[in-house]
């Protein structure tokens, strides 16, 4: 996906490609593998630029378009509205109309909504569309007082613990496990977690996350609807693999059930969010847990020039880890181009004054101002470059801060567009005005205030001009796709980029986080504050988060197709001590810096094809597992739910009903002092199990499916006293 493209933003639309091998035209030979590789497991290793998505996009187009894959058959899963808006567009035009392309969230919540009445009962619980607002009212609660920071931080820690799977009370082992910095004292999260967890039952509504946790509840507990979304859905394709967390692949493992017919796309490499709960593992360990798989390697780069590969490749033949074990060797596709520059400045503002000074240069001999992009590390680093720019007199705009259909200039304005599209035959500012974007300037110009030419300065102002200004660009790429096209059209249009967060184009240099920045491109990156200190940023201590940093790196360098500036500078405001240096990053690639030996090369393209028939279990794995069996007739288990029983589920049961239900009460206990829900502690089937099995040793416990080594810590001891008939101590059972 791209921040701007060289085309209008309604750019002539190509012919639907009239047969399926019509579909592979144009693809390079990897990309082709991709889209014919149709069965079984498929793992796509795609280095930045290498066309990933029109790799998988013509996959499933040639799959539908040749009768291999129902549409309605098939789920492609993304990680943001608008790339799966962008999929279902390039699926259209393929001619695969019907092929469902979501978020996790997306597709979990609409099977949430649709199976809640028959699982639970009743209509689903509101959804919370921002938590923070709860997490400081949970703080209020407890008398705690939260800072802006502190509060946006807080509710990360609890978003990281709902995604990982960790309740309340295991936060502070799992935080210090995970090397994670806390921005309260540990055991303080925790409180302030549960606090949230009970605000949220006593308020009826949900969490994002919990949309994920309850449909796995869901589909874990009621194997009849588990068994209607596997017939629903036969074939599964899923992008940014490396970004997926620990509860999204339990969703997908429970979507799957015992099929393999999956393909996920990735690049370890581009591992930025580990800080949400992502991780590269599953991508990494996908032919360890498929060993038929077959593995594609995109690495022809149709973005960037070889100066910037070059520069791409070098930072990554520094890195060390699991993931730096799987980089991707990209190779060029583009002519030549410029050298990367480097430019050191004694202090911030200077390196704003020169950012902005090149950047004047660049539009003044032609550069389109949405073509360049002023990229950093932290949020707080963009003030100093907004008044730069304004100072120099360039348009800018900020991305990753409020979403566009969400600012209230926006707001405002589709309100009065809508509204003078229903009633516009009695408003007299669009009596002399036939064509829509005169249509669209009279509207914005007489209820939104805008002007041809833009207000002084920075700020708001500015950005709400720049907004404006945008829908009326929009308008006019519009009218010039569609002549003929109405104000309804123009109101319908903005509909639909609204429920997809596909905003238009605004004309000015894109400021943004590193973060913000990843699956977007631009002619003309300027990497700044390229720092000790920044970039690695200065709480990144242990080998992994100095890592992801170079990664971070990594992707503001991808983002470049033919420009590439790097800048830092030595102190951070006039006057200051020089006591900043460059990154450690650009030692050996920048000019005068002594090269550093670097890591074998990384992986070239290819394709490599798993073995066909191969059990995994016959494949060295970390662990190897024997088959479940039934303990009352011996027969082989693959249902989810019978092998939790560890029987079939006609065979006979011996389940003592008593222990059952004195588990289940505790069970209550547990749920309500942690603040989750009753199947966070442990699901009705794994209590089943225990009341079957009665255990009496953590040893035999620990063999019943669903008793993990985090549960058989926290509660082994209170199950095992329950199971010998002992009664817990009402201290104990509630601490």
């Amino acid at each position: 996906m791209t921040a701007a493209t060289h085309s209008p933003l309604f750019p002539q639309v190509p012919a639907v490609p009239d047969s399926a091998d019509a579909v592979l035209e144009g693809l390079d030979p990897e990309q082709r593998e991709v889209a014919t590789a149709l069965r079984g497991p498929v793992c796509v290793l795609a280095g930045a630029g290498t066309g990933k998505t029109r790799a998988i996009t013509h996959r499933i187009a040639y799959g539908v378009r040749s009768g291999i894959l129902q549409p309605a058959s098939v789920l492609a899963v993304t990680f943001t509205n608008r790339a799966a808006g962008e999929m279902r567009g390039r699926l259209r035009q393929l001619g695969a109309q019907g092929v469902q392309a979501r978020t996790f969230h997306s597709a979990a919540l609409r099977q949430l909504q649709y199976f809640w009445p028959k699982a639970v009962g009743g209509s689903l619980p509101r959804l919370v569309d921002r938590k923070i607002q709860l997490v400081a009212d949970a703080a209020a609660g407890l008398g705690t007082r939260l800072d802006r920071g502190e509060l946006r931080d807080v509710t990360g820690e609890i978003e990281w613990c709902k995604v990982t799977q960790t309740i309340p009370a295991d936060y502070p082992y799992a935080a210090a496990k995970a090397g994670r910095e806390a921005p309260r004292d540990p055991t303080e999260i925790a409180h302030l977690y549960a606090a949230y967890e009970d605000l949220k039952r006593d308020r009826a509504v949900i969490d994002f996350e919990d949309v994920l946790l309850l449909t796995v509840a869901v589909l874990q507990d009621r194997q009849d609807i588990a068994e209607q979304v596997r017939a629903q859905y036969q074939h599964f394709v899923v992008d940014e693999y490396q970004d997926v967390s620990p509860l999204q692949q339990r969703l997908l493992d429970l979507w799957l059930g015992d099929r393999d017919d999956l393909c996920v796309v990735g690049d370890a490499s581009q591992t930025i969010y580990s800080f949400t709960g992502a991780t590269p593992d599953h991508l990494l360990d996908f032919r360890a847990r498929h060993p038929g798989a077959t593995v594609v390697k995109l690495v022809r780069d149709y973005r960037s020039t070889p100066q910037v590969v070059r520069l791409a490749n070098g930072l990554l033949a520094q890195a060390h880890g699991r993931a730096a074990d799987h980089r991707l060797e990209l190779v060029s596709q583009r002519p030549s181009g410029p050298e990367p520059g480097y430019t050191e400045y004694t202090d911030e503002p200077a390196e704003a004054e020169g950012a902005a000074r090149r950047i004047r240069e660049l539009i003044d001999a032609g550069v389109p101002a949405a073509e360049i992009a002023v990229l950093f590390r932290t949020n707080s680093q963009s003030e100093t470059y907004e008044q730069a720019l304004a100072d120099a007199g360039v348009p800018y705009q900020l991305r990753g801060a409020e979403r566009f259909f969400d600012r209230p200039e926006v707001r405002k304005a589709g309100l009065a567009l809508r509204g003078a599209a229903r009633f516009g035959g009695n408003d007299s500012r669009l009596d002399d005005v036939v064509d829509l974007p005169s249509q669209v300037r009279a509207v914005l110009s007489g209820e939104g205030g805008w002007t041809i030419q833009p207000p002084a300065g920075s700020g708001a102002v500015r950005e709400r001009w720049e907004s404006l200004t945008a829908l009326v660009n929009l308008a006019q790429d519009l009218a010039a796709a569609r002549p003929g096209a109405t104000l309804a059209d123009f109101v319908a249009e903005l509909d639909e980029r609204a429920a997809a967060q596909h905003a238009p184009t605004v004309q000015g240099v894109t400021l943004a986080s590193l973060h913000a920045a990843k699956g977007l491109e631009w002619d003309a990156v300027f990497l700044v504050g390229v720092a000790e200190g920044m970039l690695p940023i200065t709480y990144a201590r242990t080998d992994e988060q100095i890592e992801e940093e170079r990664r971070l790196l990594y992707v503001g360098v991808t983002r470049a197709r033919e420009r590439l500036h790097v800048s830092w500078s030595l102190s951070r405001s006039p006057g200051g001590r020089h006591s900043r240096r460059p990154s450690r990053f650009l030692d050996g690639l920048r000019p005068g810096t002594t090269p550093t030996v670097g890591r074998s090369a990384g992986s070239v393209g290819g394709v490599e094809r798993g073995i066909r028939g191969v059990d995994a279990t016959a494949v060295p794995r970390r662990a190897q597992r024997t088959p479940a069996r039934c303990r009352v007739c011996g027969r082989t288990l693959t249902d989810a739910g019978e092998m939790k029983l560890m029987r079939c589920e006609d065979c006979p049961s011996d389940m003592d009903e008593g222990l059952y239900e004195r588990l289940r009460e505790w069970r209550a206990v547990q749920a309500a002092n942690s603040g989750q829900p009753d199947f966070c502690v442990f699901t009705d089937r794994t209590l089943m199990a225990i009341a079957e099995n009665r255990p009496d040793s953590p040893a035999e416990l620990s063999r019943i499916p669903g008793v993990l080594s985090r549960k058989l810590r926290s509660y082994g001891a209170e199950v095992l006293a329950i199971c010998a008939g002992q009664e817990l101590d009402d201290e104990i059972a509630e601490d």
